[in-house]
Order: structure tokens, then C-alpha cells, then sequence
């Protein structure tokens, strides 16, 4: 309702109220009580999966407020919540009221889209909507006492794995998915097809698993407290560990899969909370230059293909049969042949419960 309503209903025509209102229309928000609002400060709510979360506070969100307050001249609240992927992206479907999902892979965003909060084609935006990247590695102890180099050493006897749960974590879908292209690509001609040596491989790696967890954060800490003989996990979660003096090494395999990690505005939200430009501007400021550095700087792949200026972002080892999702037939194609209910790993996880 107009302000003006207001004023000729109470009588409160006043040169103070004549001052309100021009501040009101400077705003350019119209006369409405929604303009005046506005000018408190704005707030922008994200829901991040766990592994990024020193990216995102040390050095993204506070440079984005920067950002945005030399551009506007605005102040703005971010609030964050961490969690695994899945659980986030639960969350918000859930109620959990963010304005921005980035979440560990594509799959959990498309869940939230399916329920209706995210209306837009999230996939069309800079770098099919992914802003940061990184591979699948192995974390070993020291010293590497168990020479684990390859899949097949993670089914030795005597070797324990760690991996989170691919129910509630993101991560440990890659984790899942590398193994599965991992055995598509060592499968032998001779010995039969490509599909029954690859669940074999799972199955064998799946044997020696200790400990899954809810998130990849929380299988990394359990590995740092001693438990296990190797975790599967991103490179990125390795790298800054080893480079603190933690006893641990990484072993790159050469089959392993690039690893994309989304982010998209939630419309529902961003729309009640009136924060679309806000939003629209974070995400985009995601894929800049500068964000594209500071996640290199925390260990991540650079997701980026557009040229930039300055100095080489950090390089990173290639290894030498690298994939991608898309290689193996796309996200929901990959997910449910492994994750559905009849899934291979959900069947593998039911068979060793069984003793099979």
C-alpha cells in the first residue's frame, strides 16, 4: 500500500514525513514501506557443503562484501551454514530458507530444482554453473607404509579404507563414481565384461572399508585421529594438510575423475527475501578472477576456461587417465546406476551385510 495512504489516513503530512518519503524515492524503490527498508542492511544466507568452508570465510565472502559495498555502497550481512552436500540440500527443501546452494555435486541442486525452489536452468550459467573443481586422491599414512599407488591396492588384505557415506555426503558420490570409471577403464578384454570387473573392484574396495561418515570434513578429521590405512577424498582436502606438516602423503591414481562443484541461486527464496541482485552478483562473483585464485589458493581446480590476466594460476599434476562425469554417461545416469535402490553400490552394501 502507498505510503501516501498511510499519511492522508493518520494526518501525518509533516515536513519530517516529506523528508522520509524523498529518502524513500532516492532509494529508487519506489514510495512503498518496502523501499524504506531497504535501506537497513541487506542479509544473504548460503548453504555450502563442508570441504570449502575456509575458502568461503577466510577469503571469498569477505572479499565479496567488499565488493559489493564499493560498487553500492551498501553494507551486507552473509550468513553460511556447512554441512555434507546431501544435507544441505535437504535442508532447504526441507525449509532451510538460503538464498544461494553450493553444494558438492550437481545432483543435490537438481533435487532442490525438482522441488520447485530453484525455477531457473542453473546448468546455462558461466561454466555450466560450476564454480570450483578438484580431483579424487588418496591420503596414506607417512611414508606410504602399506604402498597403496593404485584401485586394486585398497582391496589388499589388511588394508583399511576411508570414505564417507554416499547417502548424506557428496564427496563420497565422487569417491563411489571413481571407482566405478576407474574399473570401466583397467577392465581387461579378456577377463570378462567391463561392467562385472568394475562391481568386483567395488565390492573389493567396499570389503575393506572402516569408517563411513556423514561428510567428507568428518572422514578426513577420523583419519587425522589414526583410524585407517588410506581415505579416498578430494585432492583439495589432502593438499593444505600435508603442507601444515600433518603425517600423511598424497598418491594421485592415474584413473580418477574431475570432480565440479555447483553453485545456484535459490529462486524461491532470493524472491521472498528480495536479495536476487545480491545473489545473482555472489554467484558471479564466483566464477571472477579473483574468486577463480582464491579457491586455487585453498587447493582447489580452477573450473574457469576464459583467459586471464596477471600471473599463471597454480598449476596441478594431470593424471593420466582423467575423466568426467559426462564420459560416463551424466550425473543422473551415474547416480541412479549406482546409488538408486537397485544400485550397484547399494547392492554391494546390502550383499556384505549379508556376509556375500
Amino acid at each position: 500500500m502507498p505510503i501516501t495512504h498511510y499519511a492522508e489516513q493518520f494526518g501525518i503530512v509533516t515536513p519530517a514525513f516529506v523528508i522520509l518519503l524523498m529518502i524513500s524515492t532516492i532509494l529508487g524503490h519506489g514510495s512503498g514501506f518496502d523501499g524504506i527498508c531497504l535501506a537497513a542492511e541487506r542479509e544473504l544466507t548460503l548453504a555450502i557443503y563442508s570441504v570449502p568452508k575456509e575458502a568461503y570465510e577466510n577469503t571469498l565472502i569477505p572479499a565479496f562484501k567488499r565488493q559489493w559495498k564499493q560498487r553500492t555502497g551498501q553494507d551486507i550481512r552473509v550468513r553460511s551454514s556447512y554441512g555434507a552436500s546431501g544435507a544441505q540440500a535437504r535442508a532447504i527443501i526441507g525449509g532451510f530458507e538460503a538464498d544461494v546452494a553450493v553444494l558438492s555435486v550437481e545432483g543435490d541442486v537438481d533435487q532442490i530444482a525438482k522441488a520447485g525452489l530453484i525455477t531457473h536452468e542453473w546448468r546455462n550459467g558461466a561454466d555450466r554453473g560450476n564454480v570450483s573443481a578438484s580431483v579424487v586422491a588418496f591420503g596414506v599414512r607417512k611414508g606410504n607404509p602399506k604402498s597403496i599407488k593404485t584401485w586394486e591396492d585398497l582391496t589388499k588384505p589388511g588394508v583399511e579404507v576411508l570414505y564417507p557415506n554416499p547417502k548424506t555426503s557428496g564427496g563420497a558420490m565422487w569417491d563411489i563414481i571413481a571407482i566405478y570409471g576407474a574399473g570401466l577403464k583397467l577392465a581387461d578384454p579378456k577377463q570378462g565384461s567391463a561392467e562385472t570387473q568394475t562391481a568386483a573392484l567395488l565390492k573389493r574396495i567396499q570389503k575393506n572399508v572402516k569408517v563411513m561418515d556423514k561428510s567428507g570434513r568428518e572422514s578426513v578429521t577420523t583419519f587425522e585421529r589414526g583410524v585407517g590405512d588410506v581415505i579416498v577424498t578430494y585432492e583439495n582436502e589432502l593438499l593444505p594438510r600435508i603442507k601444515s606438516g600433518r603425517p600423511m602423503e598424497l598418491v594421485l591414481p592415474a584413473e580418477t575423475i574431475l570432480i565440479e562443484n555447483p553453485a545456484a541461486i535459490v529462486d524461491r527464496h532470493v524472491e521472498k527475501h528480495k536479495v536476487r541482485d545480491i545473489a545473482e552478483a555472489f554467484v558471479a562473483f564466483l566464477h571472477s578472477e579473483e574468486a577463480q585464485r582464491a579457491f586455487a589458493e585453498y587447493d582447489f581446480r580452477t573450473v574457469s576456461a576464459r583467459p586471464v590476466g596477471g600471473p599463471p594460476v597454480k598449476a596441478f599434476p594431470q593424471p593420466a587417465h582423467l575423466f568426467t562425469i559426462t564420459e560416463l554417461g551424466g550425473w543422473d545416469k551415474v547416480a541412479s546406476l549406482l546409488f538408486g535402490p537397485q544400485g550397484l553400490w547399494t547392492r554391494t552394501v546390502e550383499e556384505l551385510a549379508k556376509g556375500k
